[in-house]
């Protein structure tokens, strides 16, 4: 019998989000196939593939498909590509589209007992009702619960996961154009939607920064902003002067550099963004939507000239992690990149 959900709020349970960083048993991905969110389709699903060969040694990859005839299309497409199943599991459980960080489970662990894990099944609105037909996405983490049996936490509050950023110690980052967004929890102050961030991520502190990058239809999502790299330092994007993010991301850097906890300043680098236009439009090509697994951290590339500068910053805060860049030009044409498309479950 699957376990009920709960209303209650998990830290007083226990409970804590940990940072993506800490030990995963699986990493989430939901097969890509909506061709209104891509054109190229197949294009994206080599992109899949790539960040599939590069996490599937270091964890589980649990790959969400349509149906049948979908697993087997996806099997024949690893198999070509070399990559050896062993470590992938297939569940079939339809989606409107891929965004997993954004509908999925959202995991938590308990602080004094390792062996607990549960999750929280936040209300998931398609990014303030832009998209109607994605709403559909909000059933999925119960979905999955059928097969995982978990004990499951059910905030009455509109969130994604690409909105929140944690360390692992105490500290939420978020964004005010996001969770203050009125298309998001318009009848709650910013003092009860931080209230619910603590309940249910188990922090003690939320950082607010102001705005996101231009072309992200999420409102601002944290991912494509600032990341956590360890407790104490944040790898913060930044633009050149001529770029239209020049002084949102100064804003934002400003914040953050003047943070402290315990009396301690966070450790703060500056990471390039890039400029990726499509039909004319801004896209939101950020490298801070890596995604850290086990043993390597995925960085998206976009053929452009901060790639190499990128790939540094990110090898010298992950020294014990192989950095495996990967090509995000046909991926970002959907509004999102490897963060977004990805869900950690943590190690019990």
């Amino acid at each position: 019998m699957q376990k009920n959900y709960k209303n209650q709020d998990p830290s007083k349970l226990g409970y804590r989000m940990p940072a993506e960083w800490e030990k995963h048993s699986a990493t989430w991905l939901a097969w890509p196939h909506n061709k209104e969110t891509w054109e190229n389709i197949g294009e994206v699903e080599k992109t899949y593939l790539e960040i599939i060969r590069a996490l599937h040694t270091g964890e589980k990859v649990n790959i969400l498909v349509n149906d049948a005839n979908s697993k087997d299309s996806v099997k024949e497409k690893l198999s070509e590509n070399k990559i050896n199943i062993k470590n992938i599991f297939f569940y079939v459980i339809p989606t409107v589209d891929a965004w997993i960080r954004d509908y999925g489970p959202n995991f938590v662990i308990k602080k004094n007992n390792k062996s607990k894990i549960a999750f929280n099944h936040w209300q998931f609105n398609a990014w303030g009702s832009k998209y109607e037909d994605l709403k559909r996405d909000y059933l999925v983490p119960k979905k999955i619960n059928e097969f995982l049996r978990m004990l499951c936490f059910k905030p009455e509050i509109v969130l994604e996961g690409g909105s929140i950023e944690v360390n692992g110690n105490g500290i939420c980052m978020t964004t005010e154009q996001c969770l203050l967004n009125k298309n998001r929890n318009p009848n709650l102050s910013k003092a009860e939607i931080e209230q619910h961030l603590k309940d249910y991520l188990g922090g003690k502190e939320i950082i607010w920064l102001k705005s996101g990058i231009e072309g992200d239809d999420t409102d601002g999502h944290i991912d494509n902003i600032a990341r956590f790299v360890n407790k104490n330092t944040v790898l913060c994007s930044f633009a050149e002067e001529t770029d239209k993010n020049y002084d949102a991301l100064g804003e934002n850097f400003e914040i953050l550099n003047s943070y402290k906890q315990n009396n301690e300043k966070l450790r703060i680098l500056r990471l390039p963004l890039s400029e990726v236009e499509y039909k004319e439009k801004r896209l939101p090509a950020s490298y801070t939507n890596f995604y850290i697994g086990n043993y390597a951290v995925l960085v998206p590339l976009f053929q452009n000239k901060n790639d190499k500068r990128a790939l540094k910053i990110l090898k010298s805060v992950f020294p014990g992690r192989k950095i495996v860049g990967i090509d995000c030009r046909e991926l970002v044409c959907g509004f999102g990149g490897i963060h977004c498309i990805t869900q950690q479950q943590p190690m019990v």
